[in-house]
């Protein structure tokens, strides 16, 4: 039944999509106002589904698209690609990527560290953002890395001092973040330094931006495998700072910027992975972001 509704939900898209199509395509000098990003606006009024946008290259260019229907995306241009066949980029371009350390008690008890009183906040920087299926490196001489599934958080416009009642007004969409982690350089007088976490190739984000469809962030599971075996489980219900506290908390005194991403924590359950790995991250109602692990000496 599920296969089913999600097959009939996609076709639906895909129609409402073919119809603003030929519409782009039948009036386009006499309306050149009306862009993809408003066929893209109109098809979600019309279905009411969600609407998961990519960003990709295929055969050498650069694309955005969305997904259509499952393993299909449409570009800009209206041509369609197999996902298979597609190079992942992070699915927005942030200005900035905020993390958060200790959000979910549990992974607080299995490191043995108290959990912080207010948010405690970290960077991922511009070198670490890497797309679905992309690898993550694995250092030399590095004793422990692990993966952390999370939910992230994309601003959809530019705000200051936003109060946590208006606080999911301003979020675009939902992504799945890996907040890749080294857990060597992780030491108790500073939590997290940023040579645990800021590694190239330590943040990947995707596969895509969801819009529309999540109106309640704080009931979604979570779930990360290493070679199909599943190593860690949590539910966003246990956050301890919630979405909208963490947005005026931060706004409170940083400026958010349009695609600007929260990353909302990780629960118990991270574990060590080795080079030849295949780390899956999984959330419920976006999807799964895949990363292999390779060794450092094989990207030199």
């Amino acid at each position: 039944m599920v296969a089913t509704r999600r097959s009939i939900n996609g076709s639906l898209m895909y129609f409402y999509i073919c119809i603003f199509n030929y519409i782009i395509a039948r009036f386009r000098d006499t309306v050149p106002s009306l862009t993809y990003d408003k066929i893209v606006q109109v098809g979600i009024l019309a279905g009411g589904e969600e609407l998961k946008r990519a960003r990709f290259f295929s055969d050498g260019h650069y694309h955005e698209g969305i997904l259509v229907e499952p393993g299909i995306l449409l570009d800009e241009s209206h041509q369609r690609h197999r996902e298979e066949q597609v190079t992942f980029l992070p699915p927005v371009v942030p200005h900035t990527v905020i993390g958060l350390a200790l959000n979910f008690a549990d992974h607080a008890a299995e490191l043995e560290i108290a959990t912080p009183e207010e948010p405690a906040l970290f960077f991922k920087p511009p070198n670490t953002w890497i797309g679905h299926r992309s690898p993550v490196i694995y250092p030399s001489g590095v004793e422990y890395m692990h993966y952390e599934v999370e939910l992230a958080v994309v601003i959809g416009r530019r705000c200051r001092k936003v109060h946590a009642q208006d606080a999911l007004a301003v979020v675009r969409g939902y992504t799945i973040a890996n907040d890749v982690t080294i857990r060597d350089f992780v030491r108790n007088f500073y939590r997290p330094p940023v040579r645990a976490k800021g590694w190239d190739t330590f943040c990947p984000l995707g596969p895509y931006l969801v819009e529309g469809e999540i109106e309640e962030p704080h009931g979604l599971e979570l779930r990360a495998y290493v070679n199909g075996e599943l190593r860690q489980q949590g539910n966003t219900s246990q956050l301890i700072h919630r979405v909208p506290e963490l947005i005026e908390f931060i706004s409170s005194f940083m400026t958010f910027e349009p695609g600007d991403i929260l990353l909302t924590g990780t629960p118990r359950g991270v574990s060590h992975v080795h080079p030849g790995d295949v780390m899956r991250l999984e959330i419920e109602k976006i999807g799964a972001l895949e990363n292999a692990v390779v060794a450092e000496h094989q990207t030199t």
